[in-house]
């Protein structure tokens, strides 16, 4: 073990864990881990009164590394508690850049709309240029079926005229002008800056963060666009009968 009792004490979760890692063989054991932490230093010297603390701590980063799969179960050895670093772990274990796609990929950890499909499984593939076009394609998409607004109205020609506060049929009635007219910029905004640009020349996304929070902006938009929707078809009232009064009976 390379980890210091300083860092295993003090570190936040997420660096102990990337030490942990980087510290791992291709086949680690845990329980080799633990006996090997608790026989360090020479014989004979005390042990640190914290040593279950730290223990606890190597624990919790085990299972950090396991929850964001960067080890995972030997296919060698099935038995035995021995794991392997997985392929995202290696790659994170040998080049710091890798990480940004785990933190990345902890954004998109929760549920997204049904119809960001295509752009979280682009993501997953490393294709972030796809997965930004993909996401506000599929809100163009969706705002113009909303709006029962035709084919050939695109980009942010669509979404002002979707949003207008003068006659936009998506646009909140009960907002005020202001907010209404912030909501159309907001959409042209962000269809103008991600969708548009890869419609007309390669844009490099290689930041796999900004890849998942342009994918996390459409789903905002979705949620908009959900709403007005839901003005333009509430659902009807549920009434429950009820059995006539003394009065209404005689």
């Amino acid at each position: 073990m390379t980890l210091e009792y300083d860092d295993v004490r003090n570190l936040p979760l997420p660096d102990l864990s990337l030490q942990l890692l980087r510290s791992l063989d291709d086949e680690p054991n845990f329980n080799t881990i633990v006996q090997s932490f608790k026989q360090r230093g020479g014989y004979g010297d005390p042990r640190p009164r914290d040593l279950d603390m730290m223990l606890a701590r190597l624990s919790d980063a085990w299972a950090w590394l396991e929850a964001q799969a960067l080890i995972g179960p030997s296919v060698k050895t099935t038995s035995g508690g021995w794991y392997r670093l997985t392929a995202a772990g290696a790659e994170v274990a040998s080049d710091d850049n890798a990480l940004a796609k785990v933190w990345a990929a902890d954004r998109l950890a929760g549920d997204l709309d049904p119809t960001l499909s295509s752009a979280r499984s682009n993501f997953a593939l490393g294709d972030y240029e796809t997965a930004s076009f993909a996401a506000m394609k599929a809100v163009e998409v969706e705002v113009r079926k909303v709006a029962g607004l035709p084919n050939d109205l695109l980009g942010t020609k669509l979404m002002r005229k979707a949003f207008s506060p003068t006659d936009g049929v998506l646009r909140d009635p009960e907002a005020e002008g202001g907010e209404q007219q912030a909501t159309a910029d907001l959409f042209a905004g962000a269809i103008g800056a991600y969708k548009n640009p890869a419609s007309h020349r390669a844009v490099q996304f290689d930041d796999p963060m900004e890849a998942a929070e342009v994918i996390q902006l459409a789903d905002l938009l979705m949620r908009i666009v959900k709403r007005a929707a839901a003005r333009q078809h509430p659902e009807p009232a549920v009434f429950t009968s009820r059995p006539p009064t003394p009065a209404q009976s005689s």
